[in-house]
């Protein structure tokens, strides 16, 4: 599936996806050295967004928030994409200073947690988990 959205930080990019309905507020509720999103009673919670395309609303809290995304990029632990449904400044701003691609304006609700996802600036593609999984063992059955 191929969906069409805002460019906010350019760039070439592609991983599994993990979705959040819920904002993320990277100051206080992502561990900028492990990756781990530590937020009590967010949906994430305990999980790692490290090399993946974190997919979520927007983003909520401090501007500090922009700094903890630049400090993920350089303890190794950031994203490798953001697909936002609108972008606020805080996330925009940590995106570009990271040098992480990232998107707005996507239907979030088309994305699922493990699919493959790809952005080429404005474009994301999404590759269903199960479809995946299925060419490869087509692809595998024929060799």
């Amino acid at each position: 599936m191929r969906l069409k959205g805002r460019v906010i930080r350019a760039g070439c990019t592609s991983g599994e996806a993990l979705v959040s309905h819920e904002p993320i507020g990277f100051f206080g509720g992502v561990d900028p050295e492990t990756g781990v999103v530590v937020e009590p009673g967010h949906e994430l919670q305990g999980q790692s967004i490290s090399n993946r395309v974190l997919v979520f609303p927007s983003g909520k809290g401090s501007t500090v928030g922009s700094y903890t995304l630049y400090r993920l990029h350089q303890s190794g632990q950031a994203p490798v994409g953001i697909i936002n449904s609108q972008s606020e400044a805080i996330v925009a701003v940590g995106a570009i200073i990271a040098e992480i691609p990232m998107v707005d304006l996507i239907d979030i609700t088309q994305i699922n947690t493990g699919d493959v996802v790809s952005i080429e600036d404005g474009t994301v593609e999404v590759t269903r988990r199960g479809a995946l999984s299925s060419a490869t063992a087509t692809r595998s059955r024929r060799s």
